[in-house]
């Protein structure tokens, strides 16, 4: 069996449309993973919208989809409004909570289309939304075996695991590793050594054949924004390197980054990981882009 993977948004904080993005795009995050038949979406931004025109071409009379969302930001949940298929009354999306009786994400994703936000009321979406969990930590769906983790960022954030067949991938983005460090302070000052992954992370995403994670920032861009939630990109080389990931995907591209600046510092991982494990392969998100894991 396989998984296909489809990035559809990679931009973190506000969507960044113009010529500066054209190469990996502007949209915010927004990740397609399907095997067989099932349809898994992980955070619903800006790119949701494209997703959504998508999925309407491929001549599917009723589209079932699960919905998993890193955390609730605006950056994350704003295309869900403009995902056309949410009308159609013979859909069924699953939006999953953490545990039974955790609502919080599909509350706010209907708060979101109050009056006070947006024209349309979330009553106007015919198709069938349901609130679902994942039993507290795990769930199969399909086939596929779903894990989360909870990760470090303002607000709460999560990290979800995909396993089916042997293969694996893991959606990690929003998440300031670099805190989690036992003295990040001494990290800060060394940033050539390597860097203390905690265990129970890496283990969660060992042996991932694509690790998704969000890369912000540069290391002398950190300095200046520790506690925002996110990490540096040379971070997740190291948790790539750590875990045995075979391939990672720097995603979550800062907003003030043009096309020349995530080029520069996609080399520059690529460059930290060629030291340890020239194995592993480095590369930045970008929208359109598909790939087939197994």
């Amino acid at each position: 069996m396989s998984f296909f993977v489809r990035f559809w948004g990679i931009r973190g904080s506000i969507p960044t449309p113009g010529h500066l993005t054209k190469k990996y795009g502007g949209n915010t995050s927004c990740v397609e993973i399907r095997s067989d038949d099932s349809l898994f979406i992980c955070d619903g931004g800006t790119g949701l919208r494209e997703l959504g025109a998508d999925l309407l071409t491929r001549g599917k009379k009723q589209i079932t989809g699960h919905f998993f969302y890193s955390h609730t930001h605006w950056d994350h949940i704003q295309g869900f409004p403009f995902f056309t298929p949410a009308y159609i009354p013979s859909n069924t999306f699953h939006v999953y909570g953490t545990a039974e009786g955790d609502r919080r994400t599909y509350e706010l994703l209907s708060g979101q289309m109050r009056s006070d936000y947006f024209p349309v009321d979330f009553g106007e979406l015919r198709s069938n939304i349901v609130a679902s969990h994942l039993d507290g930590g795990h769930r199969e769906i399909d086939g596929v075996a779903v894990s989360f983790f909870e990760q470090h960022h303002p607000g709460r954030s999560w990290a979800y695991s995909f396993v089916r067949d042997g293969f694996k991938i893991v959606y990690a983005t929003d998440n300031e590793i670099d805190l989690t460090f036992p003295r990040p302070e001494a990290v800060l000052k060394e940033p050539e050594a390597p860097r203390p992954i905690p265990e129970a992370f890496r283990q969660f995403c060992h042996g991932a054949d694509l690790l998704i994670a969000d890369g912000q920032y540069f290391d002398d861009e950190y300095e200046k924004k520790v506690g925002w939630g996110h990490p540096r990109a040379s971070t997740i080389i190291d948790l790539a390197l750590q875990s045995e990931a075979k391939q990672v995907a720097i995603f979550h591209h800062d907003p003030m980054h043009g096309d020349s600046d995530v080029d520069r510092k996609i080399a520059l991982c690529k460059e930290r990981a060629a030291r340890v494990n020239p194995q592993l392969l480095v590369f930045g998100a970008r929208e359109g882009l598909e790939l087939r894991i197994g």
